[in-house]
């Protein structure tokens, strides 16, 4: 008998407890870690506070039902999540002169991106060629001023911003899985003894969707839709197949990609932006932590998938309250949140020599804040640094091999 099975009477099976745990943890870690930036990307790009809180709702119904459906399947503990680098995004990307309705056709475009990438290898293929440094910067660039909140947050409140520091300061020393949402749930502890969050009434905590008609335009394509599939594919599927990789598992790519494909297609008229691998939160179904046995750790997933669900229909109230919460607060639990995912992608985005001047011409352009022609300053540092690494990289091939440049400690 598999060991994940029941054995005997009422005798509890070590391998369903440990992996039903895992799935709790994954998919609190998963929702309190991220859900502040998801907020505010869809808030940058046009969402009223009812469109955020369906489009929040959305996205965690979507990729819920996604992870049980892939988990069940496949028997494989594949957990689904949205994209937090997506979301961060566009909160750089800023109000499309179509408004809301724009920014939720770029997320249907994005959703048809991932599904044909499923259904089309050769898409893959011309995602994979963007590099990797480039990729990073970009995303680095991105996440810089979302990482700057708490700064910029604990000068202006002090009182109420620096315990929530402390707080996840403390717990990446002692138990860093548990930092970030440590740091959000007080936060949101603060945030429900301030007198806008009490001022709220019954029907602002209520489950609802809020269907939106994508209007389809040129710069929702190239502003949001472009770099969203950009950055949700090189953050968060190929490090997520990675990850399960690193734990024996090899995700079949086709329905990965065609089920978060397709669901962020669904999710995406009533505000959801982008469901994807879990790429960060991976590990914790897929790890020992999960069973012993890996042929039982897809419950984990499964459950996971589940507590999305719940959590989805806990969402708008959690949306309520974050946006009514003193300014600054929540924005500066999720900048924490941030920072491992900062760090990772800028190491990564200056590591290869290669690829530094076309690394540092992405972040730079990205970071400036640039809008020119409608479309947002990430497309435009992508590009720039696709053009400076072509440059270079033409230029080291009719120069031949060089020796390589002295260490500057020596």
């Amino acid at each position: 008998m598999e060991s994940g099975e029941m054995r005997t009477g009422t005798r509890t099976d070590p391998q369903l407890t440990h992996a039903v745990a895992a799935g709790v943890v994954t998919a609190l870690v998963g929702f309190t870690g991220a859900f502040a930036v998801v907020l505010a990307g869809l808030r940058a790009v046009g969402a009223d506070e009812r469109q955020a809180a369906a489009g929040l709702l959305a996205v965690t119904v979507t990729m819920g039902a996604a992870t049980v459906l892939l988990a069940w399947r496949t028997r494989l503990p594949i957990t689904v999540a949205w994209s937090t680098p997506g979301a961060a995004l566009l909160v750089t990307t800023g109000t499309a002169a179509g408004g809301w309705a724009e920014a939720v056709a770029g997320f249907v475009v994005c959703g048809l991106l991932l599904a044909a990438v499923g259904l089309w290898p050769l898409l893959e293929r011309w995602a994979r060629l963007i590099p990797v440094p480039v990729a990073n910067a970009m995303l680095a660039g991105v996440l810089l001023s979302l990482c700057l909140q708490p700064v910029t947050a604990a000068v202006d409140r002090p009182g109420l911003i620096l315990p929530v520091v402390v707080v996840w300061v403390v717990l990446l020393r002692v138990a860093r899985r548990w930092a970030t949402p440590a740091a959000m749930g007080l936060a949101v502890a603060l945030a429900l003894a301030s007198p806008g969050v009490r001022a709220l009434d019954g029907s602002d905590l209520v489950p609802h969707l809020a269907w939106t008609t994508p209007h389809l335009t040129w710069s929702a394509v190239v502003s949001v839709a472009i770099p969203l599939f950009v950055v949700t594919m090189a953050s968060q599927n190929i490090p997520g197949l990675a990850v399960l990789a690193g734990f024996g598992y090899t995700a079949p790519l086709r329905p990965v990609m065609l089920v978060t494909g397709l669901g962020s297609v669904l999710g995406a008229p009533f505000g959801g932006h982008a469901i994807n691998l879990a790429a960060i939160s991976a590990a914790l179904a897929a790890g020992p932590e999960a069973g012993a046995d890996p042929r039982g750790r897809w419950r984990a997933a499964v459950t996971a998938g589940g507590g999305y669900l719940v959590l989805g229909v806990a969402s708008t109230a959690v949306a309520a309250v974050a946006l009514a919460a003193p300014a600054g607060l929540i924005a500066a639990a999720a900048g924490l949140a941030l920072v491992g995912t900062f760090t990772s992608s800028l190491t990564t985005a200056f590591a290869s020599v290669p690829h530094r001047e076309a690394a540092a011409a992405t972040f730079l352009v990205t970071v400036s804040g640039m809008h020119v022609g409608g479309v947002s300053a990430a497309f435009w540092g992508l590009l720039a640094g696709l053009v400076v690494l072509g440059v270079l990289t033409a230029s080291r091939r009719r120069a031949g091999p060089v020796a390589a440049p002295d260490s500057p400690t020596r």
